[in-house]
């Protein structure tokens, strides 16, 4: 997702939080206590979406999460078709769910999706091998899929990672009863899903309208006043705190003649360039836990009409924002560099 800065009309005071947990030994199972994950992104905005792809991918091989889809909030043929890369390419093929009449986004940012999926190698030919046969544009709409997949699901077992808009998780919250299910998609959220952990907001300068929620306030409104499981947010001063290091980019990644990411990264924007780490934040949460962050009191979010984000401390609450001081973000920083560039399990120099 792209974090506007011309959203930014307040000074951010940067805070909180620690990190000792390290990820399970490497292996391709999906262990019987691995979390059950589904993530929604708005990929193709902003590359700090593809490198929170590239840690699931990781905690995959790891045998920490079993992905059970991937929801995309930006509209287009590109960001599927570059989640069906990164899917190859990892060689895993997690469910797709798309999005139809999605907010305008595509103007926002350079569309590095695009770039990755346009690249050709010396023979003119695709640089990225891709699973699906085309008709992007035919797969699944998001919150059927999404009822699909939670209706087969144990009960209070998955956790949603939502890093770009709130329009898919608003839809399926309105989704009625149908043959896949009968519950309302309120009810089956609060049957099947544990956490939905959000990169959105900001709740240190009231005067700052973060990029998530203001590109579409209703769908933000309704998800954090009615999603009915527990909601943690990774807001804005949390990621812009931790940047991830192009050294690491132009360094790292010696072992693969070509990589997703990588090129990703290098067509996002003029080179060189850190970037922060927005949406690695809420995967690093929902996956690991909270020792690396320090999580606020439990209370209540609102979102004004402006998209400003609100937080009151409420004991009956479950809603919660994550904070980090400069100590804890030096290692998660240090964390996502040593995840990230590891070479995955299934990788064959293709």
């Amino acid at each position: 997702m792209r974090k506007n800065r011309l959203y930014f009309t307040g000074l951010l005071i940067l805070t909180l939080s620690s990190c000792t947990s390290t990820p399970k030994q490497q292996n391709t199972e999906v262990t019987s206590n691995a979390e059950r994950i589904i993530l929604e992104t708005d990929i193709g905005n902003d590359v700090d979406d593809a490198l929170a792809l590239d840690m699931l991918y990781k905690y995959i091989d790891a045998g920490n999460i079993d992905l059970l889809g991937i929801m995309i909030n930006k509209e287009g043929q590109y960001p599927a078709e570059y989640v069906d890369i990164m899917n190859t390419w990892y060689g895993y093929q997690i469910p797709i769910g798309i999005i139809h009449n999605g907010p305008d986004c595509e103007n926002d940012a350079t569309n590095y999706a695009k770039a990755v999926c346009l690249l050709k190698n010396e023979n003119n030919e695709p640089a990225f091998k891709r699973s699906l046969k085309g008709g992007y544009d035919q797969l699944p709409e998001a919150p059927a899929l999404y009822r699909k997949i939670l209706s087969q699901q144990p009960d209070s077992s998955v956790t949603v990672i939502s890093i770009g808009f709130s329009t898919n998780l608003a839809r399926l919250l309105d989704t009625p009863a149908d043959d896949i299910s009968p519950l309302t998609g309120k009810e089956l959220v609060a049957k099947k899903v544990k956490l939905l952990c959000t990169m959105g907001g900001c709740f240190n300068s009231p005067d700052f309208f973060e990029y998530n929620i203001v590109k579409d306030i209703p769908a933000a409104k309704k998800v954090f006043t009615e999603w009915p499981s527990q909601v943690v947010t990774s807001p804005f001063e949390v990621g812009i705190a931790i940047n991830y290091p192009v050294a690491s980019i132009e360094n790292d990644f010696q072992w693969a003649p070509i990589h997703p990411v990588v090129e990703a990264y290098k067509s996002y924007n003029e080179m060189p360039y850190d970037t922060p780490t927005w949406d690695l934040t809420s995967a690093l949460y929902s996956v690991e836990g909270p020792s690396y962050f320090n999580v606020s009191p439990a209370g209540k979010i609102n979102v004004t009409d402006k998209g400003a984000t609100e937080f009151t401390p409420d004991t009956t609450g479950n809603r919660y924002y994550l904070t980090v001081d400069s100590v804890q973000a030096e290692t998660i920083k240090q964390h996502f560099v040593k995840l990230i560039s590891q070479q995955p399990v299934h990788f064959n120099k293709k």
